[in-house]
C-alpha cells in the first residue's frame, strides 16, 4: 500500500548516498509528498572519523543532495563508529551521537561491558552481523526516541529496500509500524510507520528515477561497484576487495592486519588478501584516475545534478547483499 503522505507531520529518509535510498526520496517528490515535512537521515558508520570501513565521498555526497533539494539533513553515529565497536575489549558499546534541529544529542554508552575484537560475519543474525545493528539500526531508533518532536504526532520513515536484492529483503513488508512505534502506550507516545516505497522495483526502475531527476549516481558506482555500501562490507566480492587493495592499499593492509590480530577473516573461508587474490580490478577504475581520486576525496561537492547523465559502471553488477 501508499499512505497518505500528507497526513504526516514528519517524513525521515534514509540515505547512505545510495542509489535505492535517493530513489526512495525522488519517487516521494513525484508521489506529491509535501517537501516542507521532508528530512534526510545519514548515519556515518565511522563515527565522524576518517575512513576506515566507508567511503570518504559519502558524506559529501550526501550532504550535497540535501542542499540541493533544500531539504533539512540530519547525521547521526556510534561515537568512535565502527572501528571503536570492532575493537571494543571489556567495555560498554560506545554513546550514539544524533543532530536534531536544536543541536547534537549524546545518548547511551552505559551499557555492560562486552568485547567484539572481530569482524561482522555475514549472517541473517544481527547479533552476528553486528555492523547493521550497531551502527545503523540502534543509531537510528535512538535518534527517533531520543527526540520529543516526535510525541503526539505522526511520522513516516523511509528506506530503500528492495525484495531484489535477497530473498531477506523480500520478505520485508513494504509498509507496517516501525520499530520505535508507541501509538497505543499510555505515555510518550509516538506513531511512527515505516515505508519501503522502492520494495517492488527493479533495478532498472531504481536507475531510471535518478536518470529523470539528473541525479549523478555516486563515485563507487561509476568505477564499478555495484552497490554503495561500506567501501569493505563484508559482503564485497573478490572484485570489489581486488579492486579496493589496488585503490587504497594502505586501508587494505590496515583490515589485513586486523584480520592477522584478531585471528577472524573478514569473510568466514577467506581472507582479504585471498579474495583480492582471486579477483580481478574493475577497469572503470583502472581506466578514471580521476573517478578514483573522488571516491577516495572527502572534500564537499557543489551539486551531484548533472544535465550529462550516463548509468554508471557498476550498474546490475553482482556486489552481493544482506543474506
Amino acid at each position: 500500500m501508499s499512505p497518505d503522505l500528507a497526513s504526516y507531520d514528519s517524513i525521515i529518509v534514509a540515505v547512505s548516498g545510495g542509489k535505492d535510498g535517493t530513489a526512495c526520496l525522488l519517487a516521494l517528490l513525484e508521489a506529491g509528498a509535501p517537501a516542507e515535512r521532508i528530512e534526510l537521515w545519514h548515519h556515518d558508520v565511522d563515527g565522524e572519523g576518517g575512513s576506515f570501513m566507508d567511503w570518504a565521498s559519502t558524506a559529501p555526497y550526501v550532504a550535497a543532495l540535501a542542499r540541493d533539494f533544500g531539504l533539512p539533513l540530519y547525521r547521526s553515529w556510534r561515537e568512535g563508529g565502527f572501528e571503536r565497536e570492532m575493537l571494543r575489549h571489556e567495555m560498554p558499546t560506545a554513546p550514539v551521537v544524533f543532530e536534531t534541529p536544536q543541536g547534537r544529542v549524546v545518548a547511551g554508552g552505559q551499557g555492560p561491558n562486552g568485547t567484539r575484537l572481530r569482524f561482522p560475519q555475514i549472517s541473517a543474525s544481527l547479533s552476528v552481523r553486528w555492523c547493521s545493528a550497531s551502527l545503523k539500526i540502534d543509531v537510528a531508533d535512538r535518534a527517533l526516541r531520543g527526540q520529543d518532536r516526535f510525541l503526539n504526532c505522526r511520522t513516516l520513515v523511509v528506506t530503500g529496500e528492495r525484495a531484489e536484492e535477497s530473498p531477506a529483503r523480500a520478505r520485508y513488508a513494504a509498509f507496517e509500524p516501525h520499530r520505535t512505534d508507541t501509538r497505543n502506550g499510555t505515555r510518550r507516545r509516538r506513531h511512527v510507520d515505516h515505508w519501503r516505497p522502492v520494495h517492488q522495483w527493479s533495478e532498472a526502475e531504481v536507475w531510471a528515477i535518478l536518470e529523470r531527476w539528473r541525479v549523478m549516481p555516486a563515485y563507487p558506482y561509476q568505477v564499478g561497484f555495484s552497490r554503495l555500501s561500506c567501501a569493505f562490507c563484508i559482503f564485497g566480492n573478490a572484485d570489489q576487495f581486488a579492486t579496493l587493495k589496488w585503490m587504497d592499499a594502505n586501508r587494505f593492509a590496515k583490515l589485513n592486519g586486523y584480520e592477522k590480530e584478531f585471528g577472524c577473516t573478514i569473510k568466514r573461508d577467506r581472507g582479504l588478501e585471498q579474495m583480492s587474490s582471486e579477483g580481478t580490478v574493475y577497469q572503470a577504475a583502472r581506466s578514471r584516475p580521476d573517478l578514483v581520486a573522488a571516491c577516495l576525496s572527502d572534500h564537499p561537492l557543489q551539486t551531484v545534478l548533472t544535465e550529462n547523465w550516463s548509468l554508471p559502471a557498476g550498474a546490475f553488477g553482482n556486489g552481493g547483499g544482506p543474506v
